[in-house]
C-alpha cells in the first residue's frame, strides 16, 4: 500500500546538517499515526553526504538514498517528486529551515481539498528569524518580479516546504522545462526558481493551491549566494515567461479539458 505521506529531501555537500537534521526528520515521522517514507536524493554531493545519509536511514525500511549525477536542487527536486509513491509528497530543505512541526498547517489545508500547498514567509502568522535585511529584501524584489511577469499572485514561491498530492506532484515535476534529464552540471551549488516554473504548471494544470504562513528559520550556513543565484533565479523566471509568451507550453491543458478529451 501508498504510505500517506513521502518526504524528498534534495542534499549537495549537507556532511555537516544532515546529522543533525536527518534525525529529526525521522523521529518526527515514526512519531505519526499513518505510514510514510523518506527520499533523500543525494545532487552528485562531493563529501561524505550519501555516507552519512545511508546511516542515518539505515535503522527505517521507509528511508532511502537516492544518487543523482550533480545537475542541481531542481533537477534533484524533480528525481524524488516523481519516484516518491505517498499519498501526499512533500519536500522540504536540508537545513529544516521550516521544521516538520509546520506540517500540520499545510495538512489542514490538504484535508479541505487542496492539492498543493506551499509554505510562505510572507502574511499574517507567518514568521522570519535571524533573516539578514538584504536577504528578505532580496526575496520581496524577487517575489514583485515574478507578480509583474504574471506568474501567479503568491506571496512567497521560494520557501523550501510544499506539498503535493501524487498525481499532482508526477504530474507537474514531470511537465518541467528548465531542470528535466537535459540539463546540465552547473559549478557548485545551484539554488535555482524551479519552483516559479512548477508553480506556474500547476496552475495550468488547474490544480487547487493554497499558501500557508509558517516559521521559518534563516541558517548561517545557506548555499545561497546573493549574486550568482540572484541572477540565476531572474532567468529561470524570464525563461519561464519566455516559454509560456512563446507556446512552449502549450501542451500543458487544464486536466478537465484533458480527461474530456
Amino acid at each position: 500500500m501508498a504510505p500517506y505521506l513521502s518526504v524528498v529531501i534534495p542534499a549537495y555537500n549537507e556532511a555537516r546538517r544532515l546529522p543533525q537534521t536527518l534525525p529529526l526528520v525521522l523521529q518526527f515521522l515514526n512519531a505519526q499515526p499513518w505510514s510514510w517514507e523518506l527520499l533523500v536524493v543525494d545532487d552528485g554531493s562531493t563529501d561524505q553526504t550519501v555516507a552519512l545519509a545511508e546511516a542515518a536511514c539505515r535503522e527505517f525500511a521507509q528511508a532511502r538514498v537516492i544518487q543523482n549525477p550533480h545537475r542541481g536542487k531542481g533537477y534533484t527536486v524533480r528525481t524524488g517528486m516523481t519516484q516518491a509513491i505517498g499519498d501526499y509528497v512533500l519536500f522540504s530543505d536540508a537545513d529544516l529551515a521550516v521544521p516538520m512541526e509546520e506540517w500540520p498547517k499545510l495538512e489542514a489545508k490538504l484535508q479541505q481539498g487542496y492539492e498543493i500547498v506551499i509554505a510562505s514567509r510572507e502574511g499574517a502568522g507567518a514568521s522570519r528569524i535571524d533573516e539578514p535585511f538584504m536577504r528578505h529584501l532580496m526575496g520581496r524584489v524577487f517575489n514583485t518580479i515574478v507578480r509583474v511577469l504574471g506568474i501567479g499572485k503568491f506571496q512567497d514561491t521560494q520557501c523550501g516546504f510544499k506539498v503535493f498530492s501524487r498525481e499532482a506532484s508526477h504530474d507537474v515535476f514531470g511537465r518541467m522545462r528548465l531542470y528535466d534529464d537535459t540539463t546540465e552540471a552547473p559549478k557548485g551549488a545551484a539554488v535555482t526558481a524551479f519552483d516559479v516554473e512548477v508553480l506556474y504548471l500547476a496552475l495550468r494544470r488547474g490544480y487547487r493551491i493554497a499558501e500557508v504562513p509558517v516559521t521559518w528559520r534563516y541558517g548561517e550556513e545557506t548555499k545561497v549566494d546573493n549574486i550568482r543565484d540572484s541572477w540565476r533565479n531572474l532567468r529561470d523566471v524570464l525563461k519561464v515567461r519566455w516559454n509560456a509568451i512563446s507556446g512552449q507550453y502549450r501542451d500543458v491543458k487544464p486536466k478537465n479539458i484533458e480527461h474530456r478529451a
